[in-house]
């Protein structure tokens, strides 16, 4: 999926000026990284929080467009207010071509309703890790990482080292192998109760 945030360049940095662009509409930002110099941004706040409501924008090659010129970014972090739906600052970081990407993207469980674990002997899915670290080329990010549990039964799972990735991606180096999912034993009063539907059919 592709990303495409308008923005202008901030002349008026400071509290006063930033509480002055929200009440404008406007999200102060800033953009960082690259050769170039860190460069003060304000974005349109509606259409940012539309785009932050998306799980691929925060895993995904934004094309940042300040004052007509276009740019490659990651978007690396936000503040939100206490409890508004109020986006109060924005940061982006640029995107080189040539070099590798750090960054978290999520992981996408399917399947989970048809394995054997679960729909023969009433298991429960549980996700440990929904997130995995990853490093790659911008033109290999993906957006997710799908983990398919069709094959796992009760007392399966699946380890970082078992993920399937696309090729380019690579994960960044841990100490352990940890557990991403696996498939517990559920209440015995609801795997007696399969059972009896089984025997009944």
């Amino acid at each position: 999926m592709q990303f495409e945030l308008i923005a202008q360049a901030r002349t008026l940095q400071g509290t006063g000026a930033s509480r002055r662009l929200r009440r404008a509409g406007t999200v102060p930002g800033i953009v960082y990284g690259g050769e170039a110099a860190p460069q003060a941004i304000e974005v349109v706040h509606n259409d940012l929080l539309l785009k932050l409501k998306k799980e691929a924008f925060h895993s995904s090659v934004v094309n940042l467009v300040v004052d007509g010129k276009k740019e490659q970014v990651l978007l690396r972090d936000y503040q939100m207010h206490a409890y508004r739906p109020l986006v109060l600052h924005i940061d982006f970081q640029r995107v080189d071509a040539t070099h590798e990407l750090h960054i978290k993207v999520p992981l996408h469980f399917t399947n989970e309703e048809v394995g054997p674990g679960v729909k023969l002997n009433g298991g429960l899915v549980n996700h440990v890790i929904t997130e995995v670290d990853v490093h790659c080329l911008a033109k290999d990010l993906p957006e997710f990482v799908e983990v398919d549990l069709s094959a796992l039964n009760v007392g399966d799972s699946i380890h970082l080292s078992q993920l399937k990735l696309p090729n380019g991606v690579k994960l960044v180096a841990h100490a352990t192998d940890d557990v991403v999912v696996g498939i517990v034993a559920g209440k015995v009063g609801a795997a007696d109760a399969a059972e009896g539907e089984a025997a009944a059919e």
